[in-house]
Parts: structure tokens; sequence; C-alpha cells
């Protein structure tokens, strides 16, 4: 199901280009549910990335604080253990350090 009762389900990546999604018709028309899809969360690549680098470059905006893990690659599996229990907000994970 898209979500229990009413509610909109936004869909953020897929497992592969062209991948196709299923749901059901009734779920929609009867249960007043919504689909969405969100690349960037909105925001436009070519004209907005740059803006926000300069302005995390500026300390402007703040992203620091909000990676509380770093591991390396290895144990990367440490990384989704910790998202899984909630005991991190974003886990930086390190090719070779």
């Amino acid at each position: 199901t898209l979500t229990q009762g009413w509610g909109k389900t936004i869909v953020v990546g897929v497992d592969k280009p062209g991948a196709r999604l299923s749901l059901s018709s009734s779920e929609v028309l009867h249960d007043g549910k919504s689909l969405m899809g969100s690349v960037y969360g909105g925001l436009k690549p070519k004209s907005h990335v740059p803006v926000l680098l300069k302005r995390y470059m500026d300390k402007e905006l703040q992203l620091d604080e909000f990676v509380t893990h770093e591991v390396e690659f290895k144990d990367i599996n440490k990384a989704f253990d910790l998202l899984n229990k909630g005991q991190c907000l974003r886990c930086v994970i390190w090719m070779e350090k």
C-alpha cells in the first residue's frame, strides 16, 4: 500500500532507469492516496547546486553538524545499522581515508 489512510507517497529513487511501479487504482481513486516523484527535492541541479555550494563554502549553509558518524567502506554495514536504529543523522562513508 502507498500509505495507511489518506496521504501522499513521494518516490525519491528507483532501482534502475525505466523501472516500473505497480499500485492499485482503487487506492488512488477511492482512498484519496497520491503518488509523486521527486528528483533532487525539486531543485534544478545546474542552477541550484552552484548556489548551494557557494553558500556552504561561505559558511552560510551549515551542513557539517548533520554528519554524526564517519566509517570506512569496509564497515558500511555499521552505517546502515546506525541509520536503521535511528542512532545517526548522516553517516559519511570513506572509500579510503
